[in-house]
């Protein structure tokens, strides 16, 4: 479990490419104070498990299914990526609920300036959008942002300097591929929603229906 608070930008030193998978070597410096085998590391918003570091990097395994699903097809040598290391349970919660299992990608429409905000459109396959609402929340490239607007097909978000200089995003522009985590809560919502609409409704006011709907 993440909070979507970048805590490093990491450089990315190697990529050894199997016939459908990767390894990726990637330099970093804070989060690796404390790092072991086994550990959860969000590289770019996707949850990849060390299998191995020195005090200056660390090796991730990347399956062909996270490969396919996720922006990381598109990392080469040299590339920036946004690190967070798992949650503790005595940290601050500075985010929201991110689970590092990415939903799918996203392009960036447009990016523009107003005073001190930059405000990106990004836009998203149609299964994912019902999940985004203005003021909700939403995992870009794993940082934790607001929604400010949505419409058919597209999302858009402020970011403020400090996440600019602090994130990847200072390197993202229009045509970019950006990893996109929908909150989960409303995920969950969705499918509880699913499945009591799957159970047989009853006629009328009946003890079973108070029950079932929470009232006793």
């Amino acid at each position: 479990m993440f909070t979507g608070i970048i805590e490093e930008i990491g450089t990315l030193k190697q990529v050894k490419q199997g016939t459908k998978d990767y390894q990726l070597t990637i330099a970093a410096n804070k989060i690796l104070t404390d790092v072991q085998l086994g550990d959860s590391i969000a590289v770019n918003g996707v949850c990849l498990t060390v299998t191995s570091f020195t005090a200056q990097q660390f090796t991730v395994d990347v399956m062909p299914e996270t490969i396919k699903a996720t922006s990381l097809q598109h990392v080469e040598r040299g590339s920036a990526v946004n690190l967070e290391r798992a949650m503790s349970a005595n940290g601050r919660f500075g985010g929201h609920f991110v689970s590092g299992h990415v939903d799918g990608t996203g392009v960036i429409t447009s990016k523009r300036e107003v005073s001190n905000a930059v405000y990106y459109w990004i836009e998203v396959p149609q299964h994912l959008i019902r999940y985004i609402v203005p003021k909700g929340s939403i995992c870009v490239d794993g940082i934790s942002l607001t929604v400010v607007e949505v419409n058919e097909n597209q999302f858009s978000i402020s970011i403020i300097p400090h996440t600019i200089t602090e994130t990847i995003l200072q390197f993202r522009n229009v045509g970019h591929t950006v990893n996109i985590e929908c909150d989960m809560l409303a995920k969950y919502m969705e499918r509880l929603l699913d499945a009591r609409s799957e159970k047989p409704r009853h006629a009328g006011l009946t003890m079973q229906t108070l029950a079932d709907n929470g009232y006793i």
